[in-house]
């Protein structure tokens, strides 16, 4: 019996080449957007998961209370974690790790190490990455101790063995023992270095005391909690150990702390503090939402073009219940037809998810799955989709096929009934309504990426080359023979540029009531030139001058924003205000308008400028287009006289800007293709829809055909009444896209609004997909010849 209904379905299924091409087609494309889709949801959803001791790691993160603000830190100071350690038997463990730009040099070889981060001691108890060679317990004990990852240890010893080995640190080559090798760190962490240094080389030697800090943040820390604890109970307990180790010099100071914890499992993508790395829960939902979308498309396809083929079927069913054949065996041999689709449709789907899975790496941005083979229980629960998808689908159409009753059937007088016909244009109605919203979205999110990059960002990007010195103390040198190249327009040093780090200063400001008043400002360390040269205007006061030798101590430029926190109702007012700020006092000379040194997702917070050469590490280059190569390798070559012992590496700023925007780009381009696919499901859909309609009224467009009626009114008829499924499709999608698409945006601190012809767009889109789609069957029936309709009369 099961040999006899699979001939058949094979059978059937050759019969019908076309049908069965676009139902297999339809269903592999939604497969495999939804099998990729779900890679990537799994993939974000597993950060830290290879922690075993994860759900005992928490995050400690700072709300910081000045008279000004409440400063959100992503970390506590210096001084807690060690602190906490000794106050409270339920933490086991500690460790701080702060990020690290450092120049590391093996003989002739020298990189500058971007990804480089000191590390406690306890780094290899709290965190499971492998120490393929070391004692994991003592390999950052001592100063001078680094740890590389196997790849960073290619680079310097090739296949030799590097524990024992030593490096040279820094521009003043400090020896360093290399006391461990890890494993790479894997994709799917929060915390990545690729080289682990001491902290006790950072403490000890370079900042001898830090760890007595308790007014200096710069430094991410975790808290290995004992088995049991009860993370909240503890957290009620650190108010009063701040204020018995710190509460004198916070009021002092006037900042307060406030220490909470953070699972280390929700960081990544619930965390709003931001970290080394950092994802969006928002982005997960709205792409496993997408993949439900287009699974269910691809599903209300299969139905609608099996469905439009139920009139073939029939007689066939009316035959096979004259002899014998009973309604569950019918079902049971269509949904075998559906789910043998289904398998098929899951072959062509694993290969052409195994071909696409490095583009989509790419698109994402990192490495979601090595492989499609490389998890075969996703392939597991792929193969159970599948089945699942085929039982589904083909509930409703073998359900509806053996009902047929067989003396209606073979006397030629079959016909759909009404509740039929809803339900198929009900799923048409769906189909289209997603992928209206999908339209939609798309214009929205490229249009909110287009309005970032053309926003007048309040300073001058274009044609600066940035040069990070690392401080190098050949930087001035390095500068004075940039002026000196043709092509060179203007060159400045500073501590950082906009879309770049940049420090947070304890400051306190003379406000509009003459009192000193407490903040933590962000800060920029620059030259005479740097506000010159990025275009900044200057809305009152004076920009810094080499005319006035006490700018280099005792002046201060803020922006518009630090003004008005200050309670100034004018620029003007703010002129000759006193300052502290880091051991410098004196006085503000001059306030900038307001520019987006951050990303638009941000609101524009309060800067301070002062002129500090040994803070001041970047060199902003601003150059003639013309001849480009011959200028870059012109300053690459002023760069290896000046500063020989550093390897040369530069960006453009204006991609160095931009690079806050790679995820929304990479989500809006995901967002893109899936939606181009959910349209294309849909029109296969439709497509189906129009066929079966067409076949239902094959004699009538015969009859209409003799009476007289023209190929066009046999087109409008057929298509009128699909137009008015995609009109109802469009109401019914925009609002409930505006909605999404609204909150989406709240994300953003500067954002476009959502126009009213973003819809009108959507919707005529939709319309020209639709009629593109439907008159290809329109158009066929229009033309054939009325006899051959006609004849079966």
């Amino acid at each position: 019996m099961i040999k006899n209904y699979l001939k058949i379905a094979f059978r059937n299924l050759w019969k019908h080449k076309a049908f069965s091409f676009i139902n297999i087609l339809g269903l592999t494309v939604g497969m495999t957007a939804c099998f990729l889709i779900f890679l990537y949801v799994r993939f974000e959803l597993s950060y830290d998961a290879f922690n075993t001791k994860a759900d005992r790691i928490y995050r400690i993160v700072t709300d910081i209370k000045t008279p000004s603000e409440v400063i959100k830190a992503n970390g506590p100071s210096w001084a807690v974690p060690p602190n906490l350690k000794d106050e409270f038997p339920e933490v086991e463990a500690f460790v701080r790790i702060s990020g690290n730009n450092m120049l590391v040099r093996k003989g002739d070889i020298k990189y500058q190490e971007e990804n480089a981060a000191y590390a406690d001691s306890a780094f290899f108890q709290v965190f499971d990455i492998k120490l393929l060679q070391g004692n994991p317990q003592k390999a950052l004990n001592d100063q001078m101790s680094v740890v590389l990852s196997e790849t960073t240890a290619k680079k310097y010893f090739g296949r030799n063995n590097p524990v024992g080995q030593t490096l040279l640190l820094t521009g003043d080559g400090i020896p360093a023992t290399v006391t461990g090798l890890m494993q790479d760190m894997p994709e799917n962490s929060q915390v990545r270095a690729d080289m682990l240094i001491s902290m006790s080389t950072l403490n000890q030697r370079f900042n001898p005391g830090q760890d007595q800090q308790w007014g200096s943040y710069g430094s991410s820390a975790y808290l290995l909690l004992k088995p049991g604890t009860n993370a909240k109970a503890l957290e009620t307990k650190f108010p009063a150990f701040i204020k018995k180790r710190n509460g004198k010099q916070e009021q002092e100071n006037q900042m307060y702390a406030t220490l909470l914890l953070e699972p280390l499992r929700e960081v990544y993508l619930y965390s709003t503090r931001g970290g080394s790395t950092t994802g969006n829960i928002n982005n997960v939902y709205i792409f496993s939402i997408v993949a439900v979308f287009i699974l269910l498309i691809a599903c209300i396809n299969f139905i609608n073009l099996t469905t439009a083929r139920s009139t073939e079927r029939a007689k066939e069913v009316g035959i096979r219940k004259v002899v014998g054949a009973i309604k569950g065996q019918l079902t049971w041999q269509f949904i075998g037809e559906s789910v043998i689709l289904s398998l098929l449709a899951l072959l062509l789907t694993i290969g052409l998810a195994a071909i696409l899975l490095p583009l989509f790496n790419q698109l994402a941005g990192k490495q979601v799955s090595e492989g499609i083979f490389s998890n075969w229980q996703y392939l597991g629960i792929l193969f159970i989709a599948a089945i699942g998808i085929g039982l589904l689908a083909g509930a409703y159409p073998a359900l509806v096929l053996s009902s047929f009753r067989p003396i209606t059937v073979l006397k030629g007088r079959f016909a759909t009934g009404v509740r039929g016909i809803l339900l198929r244009k009900g799923l048409v109605v769906a189909q289209f309504s997603i992928s209206i919203a999908l339209i939609i979205g798309t214009i929205v999110v490229y249009r909110q990426m287009n309005f970032m990059r053309s926003r007048d960002l309040g300073f001058n990007k274009d044609q600066t080359l940035v040069i990070n010195t690392n401080n190098d103390p050949g930087k001035e040198t390095f500068k004075q023979a940039l002026t000196g190249i043709p092509a060179v327009k203007a060159v400045s040093l500073s501590s950082s540029v906009p879309g770049g780090r940049n420090a947070g200063a304890y400051s306190e400001i003379e406000n509009n009531k003459g009192d000193l008043q407490v903040a933590n400002l962000d800060v920029y360390f620059v030259d005479f030139d740097y506000i010159k040269q990025y275009d900044m205007k200057v809305v009152a006061g004076r920009a810094f001058s080499r005319d006035f030798l006490t700018d280099t101590t005792q002046a201060m430029v803020m922006n518009e924003t630090a003004v008005k926190l200050f309670g100034y109702s004018s620029p003007q007012q703010a002129i000759g205000r006193r300052f502290k700020q880091w051991g410098r006092e004196g006085k503000i000379i001059g306030v900038i308008k307001d520019f987006h040194f951050r990303s638009l997702q941000q609101d524009i917070k309060p800067l301070t400028m002062r002129i500090e050469p040994n803070r001041s590490r970047i060199v902003s280059v601003k150059i003639a287009t013309a001849n480009l190569p011959a200028t870059l390798a012109t300053i690459e070559s002023k760069w290896k006289t000046t500063i020989p012992n550093r390897p040369y590496s530069y960006t453009f700023l204006d991609e160095l800007f931009d690079q806050q925007y790679r995820a929304e780009e990479r989500f809006g381009k995901l967002f893109l293709n899936f939606a181009i696919l959910a349209i294309f499901i849909s029109c296969l859909g439709l497509l189906g829809l129009a066929a079966y309609s067409t076949m239902q009224r094959t004699k009538e467009i015969g009859i209409r055909k003799v009476m007289g009626a023209s190929v066009t009114g046999i087109v409008n008829l057929l298509s009128i009444d699909f137009l008015k499924l995609v009109l109802i499709s469009f109401f019914v999608a925009a609002p409930v896209a505006w909605y999404f698409m609204h909150q989406w945006l709240q994300g953003f601190a500067y954002r476009t609004p959502i126009a009213w012809w973003i819809f009108v767009i959507a919707g005529i889109a939709a319309l020209v997909i639709a009629i593109a789609t439907i008159s290809f069957q329109a158009i066929k029936a229009a033309i054939m010849n009325p006899v051959k309709s006609l004849r079966s009369e």
